[in-house]
């Protein structure tokens, strides 16, 4: 049974604004998108008053996440008009302007974003996998590498959170949606023995996925929260590439116990992998070392060396900027075909070169990733 937008907004109807007004009369709602048992929609209020609408976000999400039809709800909270404008917004119906005194007490500095970090239970650490730009292999990468840590006996989970190109459906072929449990969390998909959660598993493929980013952290959040991972050893988050909301909020919402930069031997690639570094420490995330994708091309046929995008920039840049190397992959048609059926290369040739490659740089990230727990 598909939920129609008139039942989201007779169940919302409930919630009650700041004000008292009820949340479908306050003028606030965005469109109600609903994609099969999903539903997406956003609440727009002034920036200066997100704070006391936070707890009506939540109360709306948990509000629809219960109707019958319903397995996933994300309710973002936008704050798109600031203070000030030229345009003076009217006043919502059934609600009126709040009297402001001219000698309000002062209001208490807010707290650090870090200090809303919270451990995900049962996880021991979460660790991501960023690039500083797009189309660098970083998805493959990841992927791979939660292969290698799983090959080591690791207990692993990924969690694919590029909200805008989710990459994971495609390369581990799954198809199917994910279930919930008692507590209406989301199982991971298992396969591959990992435990796999991506945005894409709640979409179609081709479907555009335009949201603002206060939606996006409230998917990622969502993700990381809502979620019954179980016990894992590590999850590895594949971020969307940059240094915008996505990476704030991760950083923001569960303690990081490392990041991985993916970058080509290219001198643009090593520019944005720069600024992604250097975004990690700004927000105290320990940096595990950098992985140069497409080191060089290796001919299927003759097995010749071609270093079509230059090569050792990156080692060259781990070491100017005292981060630790972790390894070099090429560029190899085996990998492009086991990643677009759906069968990563580490799964579907353990034995092959390429897979070695790949279990040494998770070996790489394992022991720098003890070194880094034991410091903390």
């Amino acid at each position: 049974m598909t939920v129609t937008p008139q039942q989201v907004l007779d169940r919302v109807a409930g919630v009650l604004s700041p004000g008292g007004v009820a949340l479908t009369d306050a003028g606030v709602l965005s469109e109600i998108a609903i994609n099969g048992d999903r539903v997406f929609f956003s609440i727009n209020v002034q920036a200066s008053e997100t704070g006391a609408w936070e707890d009506v976000r939540a109360r709306a999400e948990a509000a629809v996440r219960v109707m019958p039809g319903v397995s996933v709800a994300m309710v973002a909270l936008t704050a798109e008009r600031e203070p000030g404008n030229a345009a003076t917004p009217q006043p919502r119906r059934g609600e009126g302007i709040p009297h402001v005194s001219a000698h309000r007490s002062p209001q208490k500095p807010s707290a650090s974003p870090m200090s809303r970090q919270a451990e995900i239970p049962g996880v021991a650490a979460v660790i991501a996998v960023a690039s500083g730009k797009g189309g660098v292999g970083k998805s493959t990468t990841a992927l791979n590498l939660a292969l290698g840590l799983r090959a080591l006996g690791l207990r692993v989970g990924l969690l694919d959170a590029d909200i805008y190109g989710p990459s994971m459906p495609r390369l581990t072929g799954i198809r199917e949606k994910p279930q919930l449990n008692d507590e209406k969390k989301m199982v991971p998909i298992e396969r591959f023995g990992l435990a796999i959660m991506s945005v894409g598993f709640l979409i179609e493929e081709e479907s555009a996925m335009i949201w603002r980013g206060p939606m996006v952290t409230s998917a990622i959040r969502q993700m990381l929260g809502d979620v019954a991972w179980g016990e894992l050893d590590v999850l590895v988050v594949d971020m969307p590439p940059g240094t915008g909301d996505a990476q704030l909020t991760l950083a923001q919402t569960v303690p990081l116990k490392g990041a991985v930069i993916v970058s080509t031997p290219q001198d643009l690639s090593l520019i944005d992998a720069r600024r992604g570094l250097a975004m990690f420490r700004k927000v105290n995330v320990p940096v595990l070392g950098i992985v140069e994708n497409m080191s060089f091309f290796q001919c299927p046929h003759c097995g010749a060396r071609s270093d079509i995008f230059g090569h050792g920039g990156a080692r060259h840049e781990a070491e100017r900027l005292g981060v630790p190397f972790l390894g070099e992959v090429p560029l190899h048609m085996s990998i492009r075909e086991t990643s677009d059926s759906g069968h990563p290369v580490v799964e579907s040739d353990p034995d092959g070169p390429h897979a070695a490659i790949y279990r040494t740089i998770a070996g790489h990230v394992r022991d720098r990733l003890q070194e880094t727990i034991a410091t903390v």
